[in-house]
């Protein structure tokens, strides 16, 4: 704790606190509270992807340790492994970027409509959340053609291949293994 305090410090010194490294466009709430949380939590990725620190686990008990304690041990570097996966099937499938940027416009455009009045359909006035269900119906014929369930599902599999190879490979530092000792059955 008190070490990514200092690294924290550390970062704020050189300019580059979690704060302002984020966009300006995550409103302040509790998606931006996460983010930083996340952030503040990142493991080195030295460590995280140093080739010396792989091997094959020698029994099931170990393969178990590894998965959980590994998953525990560098969950954010997971998240952002997820979010990189998540940004690298947005922007290799041009169809995808032209069905999101349909449904943020049709989002901003409801946005600035309401900043201007309320919008009001067949007499009667639509909530918000019956605007973006709207932005979305609109947009729903743009994601189907893009293939959007396959992205959703080609980003889950890729994500548990990559974590899950990840967590069962990666070799647990001395320290965190000695808390948790299972035998061999």
């Amino acid at each position: 704790m008190a070490a990514e305090k200092n690294q924290q410090k550390d970062a704020e010194a050189e300019g580059l606190s979690a704060t302002t490294l984020l966009p300006k466009l995550i409103p302040s709430g509790a998606g931006r509270e996460w983010l930083e949380r996340r952030r503040a939590t990142i493991r080195p990725w030295g460590g995280f992807v140093d080739q010396r620190r792989f091997s094959r686990p020698r029994n099931l008990g170990e393969l178990c340790q590894r998965l959980v304690r590994n998953v525990e041990h560098y969950q954010s570097n997971y998240v952002f492994v997820f979010l990189g996966l998540i940004l690298y099937c947005v922007v290799t499938s041009p169809m995808l970027l032209v069905a999101l940027a349909v449904f943020f416009g049709a989002c901003y455009i409801l946005y600035q409509r309401t900043l201007q009045s309320k919008l009001v359909l067949f007499g009667r006035e639509v909530s918000p959340a019956h605007q973006y269900a709207l932005a979305g119906g609109v947009s729903f014929p743009f994601f189907w053609l893009a293939g959007a369930g396959s992205a959703v599902f080609w980003v889950l599999g890729a994500t548990l291949v990559v974590i899950g190879s990840h967590a069962a490979f990666h070799q647990i530092e001395a320290a965190d293994g000695e808390e948790l000792q299972m035998e061999p059955v």
